[in-house]
């Protein structure tokens, strides 16, 4: 085939314009590569989210992820331990840069925790800590001293006498532990009161109606309980029925809407509140300073004793 010198050069160009294309679709954005290799991917792994605490919580942190730049894959655990620690491992090989735990089981998470430690993957620990592995931050209300404010505010509404009841959470959880031993140290100011009687109901409040139940039936003089947190109140408030909040006094821990609600009602007479999609937003912080070897190990958060003076005007 004979081509003029015109024909050629118009091919020519037409052979030039469709391989430029091609290489710049085969050479790598430099903005592209960048943004790749700094994205951040967390996993948070919450004990259960049938809680609206925790619900609370995730949210928090799900706001602060979005804020930062980060991708955060949330867990549920459904307060399976064992459940817990097959999330942990699999976060360790999803290559993800940190990992946020909220534990079922303070001890029970150890062991996956110290397989993270291993693979040099930061661990920040959320409202309850890890006990025998390292976490490079620790964010929690002051469980102790929320204890304490508790024990304060229902010795004097029972006029620091009479005989009352415990409802703890979930055994082997810092939140149970601590929260039990500032309301004990708390008590000793009131010698007129005596705890007849102790029993977990695993911070749920259906465990908190049918325990709250058998302990009333036991002991029928009973005047106040102190439940852990709100859900296992709202369950014993639905076991006292009318008693609630007037013949037997009660106090809880979280401050949820529902617990709020409870004491605007007047059949929780104080909850000690805690902030927990704050509790969420710094451990998304922290996990962030921890890529860089800066996360704080101790973050504490103040509580606040929500009565029905203050009830209307408390924003958790």
């Amino acid at each position: 085939m004979h081509f003029t010198p015109h024909r050629a050069t118009a091919i020519a160009l037409v052979a030039g314009l469709t391989i430029l294309p091609l290489a710049a679709c085969n050479r790598t954005s430099p903005t592209t590569s960048a943004t790749a290799s700094s994205a951040k991917k967390f996993t948070l792994a919450v004990s259960t989210l049938n809680n609206p605490f925790f619900v609370s919580l995730k949210e928090g942190a799900v706001a602060e992820a979005k804020a930062e730049g980060v991708t955060l894959n949330v867990v549920d655990a459904q307060n399976d331990a064992a459940t817990q620690a097959n999330q942990l491992a699999n976060a360790q090989s999803q290559n993800v840069q940190a990992v946020i735990v909220n534990p079922v089981d303070s001890d029970g998470a150890g062991a996956p925790v110290k397989a993270l430690n291993t693979a040099k993957i930061p661990v920040i620990a959320v409202d309850r800590t890890v006990n025998g592995a390292k976490v490079a931050s620790f964010i929690a209300s002051d469980n102790v001293a929320g204890g304490k404010q508790a024990a304060a505010e229902l010795g004097k509404l029972l006029g620091g006498k009479g005989d009352i009841i415990v409802l703890q959470g979930t055994a082997g959880t810092s939140a149970a532990r601590d929260r039990g031993k500032g309301f004990t140290e708390g008590m000793k100011a009131f010698p007129g009161i005596k705890i007849v009687a102790t029993q977990t109901a695993n911070f749920d409040r259906a465990q908190g109606l049918d325990v709250t139940t058998n302990l009333m039936q036991a002991h029928p003089g009973v005047v106040g309980i102190f439940a852990q947190n709100d859900e296992m109140a709202l369950g014993a408030i639905k076991a006292l029925g009318a008693k609630a909040g007037k013949a037997v006094k009660l106090c809880a821990f979280d401050g949820t809407a529902a617990g709020v609600s409870a004491v605007k009602a007047g059949t929780l007479n104080c909850t000690v509140a805690q902030l927990p999609s704050v509790l969420g937003k710094l451990a998304v912080q922290q996990a962030v300073k921890a890529l860089a070897g800066k996360a704080d190990a101790n973050v504490p958060v103040k509580t606040t004793v929500i009565t029905e003076t203050n009830a209307a005007t408390f924003k958790g």
